[in-house]
């Protein structure tokens, strides 16, 4: 494996994620080694290992990043300060795109984007030449061919390690869920509190045993109101106590273990780009892929250089846009020695990585997600970093 981290963004003021120094795939091989599988990612400096455990809970809390916790302590003052111990509290890099398709594929599989081929929110599926939303999964896709590697919890089940995957019911058989977390048992349960309850419940399970919980109504709230709002702020204070009250039912021989798969920016009006409205955006593009802060782009037969020369115009100062070819040997789907070639055909002709507060919307194709409060998915750190809580 090489040891190089590519840095070519640097001069733009974004950087490509560490995926060799501690990124979101590297957290359940991390926590496998914990407790007793062979160790996935040797040689890499991750920065942090967990102790030897014989029981484990991985709660993943969508939308909080890093630096929301930091800039919103007084609302979660028990995340805050654990994050600020030493040998408790680390960040993570997400992945490219910093979006959740692709962080929990990350999470689920141990591996970057550019080998479990969940490359972002949409993505043009080569077979077919359409655009797949790959939260809804609303293509005839089969989820085993579209990620074939083997997942970190099947892994783990093969070891005799006792997994359960924890959830609200509607996602027990979503082709996200076969996709990249086939291999554990499925516990679907609606309120946050049953869902923590059959969590510890699923710790006794087994003599080794893990368990993956997952929460979405921050990033819910994120995207609908801000994360500058009120809402936003009480529903942080409510995730503050739910991992307060969940670390502290849990078994004395087990480790909470706590992280997110990405941050979250407000975007203002005046920053948004609508492509729907601008014709220089739509010449030569077939398909638009990604999402506001991330965009995928496809281009029609023989434009795609002329596609990257008007998007860098266009959108010089406020985004960095890179071809395909450049994405990929800069690193933003992870080591160009670790992108599979497969995967990196699934990936837009050119790929475009917002700045600041900015966002290209398309308020036709995507009316919905065009209207928005916050966004995520670009290479800032307020949407790259994550925090990684180990609670004993």
């Amino acid at each position: 494996m090489s040891g190089h981290q590519p840095s070519a963004v640097d001069e733009d003021g974004l950087d490509p994620p560490a995926y060799l120094a501690g990124a979101l795939n590297d957290v359940i091989p991390a926590i496998g080694a914990a407790l007793g599988l062979p160790a996935a990612h040797e040689g890499r400096a991750l920065g942090w290992s967990p102790e030897p455990t014989r029981k484990a809970c991985l709660l993943l809390v969508d939308g909080m990043g890093r630096e929301l916790l930091r800039r919103h302590a007084a609302y979660a003052p028990y995340l805050t300060a654990l994050l600020a111990e030493p040998g408790i509290g680390h960040s993570l890099t997400a992945g490219f795109p910093s979006t959740t398709s692709t962080s929990l594929a990350s999470v689920g599989t141990g591996l970057p984007p550019g080998a479990h081929g969940m490359l972002g929110y949409r993505l043009m599926v080569p077979a077919t030449g359409r655009l797949m939303n790959f939260l809804r999964w609303d293509q005839n896709v089969d989820p085993l061919e579209w990620q074939p590697r083997e997942t970190m919890f099947e892994r783990m089940t093969a070891a005799g390690i006792t997994v359960t995957h924890v959830s609200a019911p509607r996602f027990a058989d979503s082709g996200l869920t076969r996709s990249v977390f086939r291999g554990a048992r499925f516990s679907g349960a609606d309120s946050a509190d049953e869902q923590a309850r059959r969590a510890v419940e699923a710790l006794g399970a087994g003599e080794r045993s893990f368990v993956y919980l997952y929460y979405r109504d921050l990033d819910f709230i994120g995207h609908t109101v801000g994360v500058g709002s009120p809402r936003w702020r009480e529903e942080l204070s409510y995730v503050d106590g739910l991992v307060q009250r969940l670390a502290e039912q849990l078994p004395s021989d087990a480790t909470l273990f706590v992280t997110a798969d990405h941050g979250m920016v407000d975007i203002p009006q005046d920053h948004r780009i609508d492509m729907d409205q601008d014709w220089e955006l739509r010449a030569g593009v077939a398909l638009l892929g990604g999402e506001a802060r991330a965009r995928h782009v496809y281009a029609t037969s023989g434009a795609a250089r002329d596609v990257l020369a008007i998007w860098e115009e266009r959108l010089d100062g406020i985004a960095v846009v890179r071809s395909r070819e450049q994405a990929v040997a800069e690193g933003w789907f992870g080591p160009p020695d670790e992108v599979d070639a497969g995967m990196a055909a699934r990936v837009g002709d050119v790929i475009v990585a917002m700045k600041g507060d900015w966002a290209v919307v398309a308020t036709e194709r995507e009316a919905v997600d065009a209207r928005q409060i916050g966004m995520h998915g670009s290479l800032t750190k307020e949407e790259q970093l994550v925090p990684l809580l180990e609670i004993r």
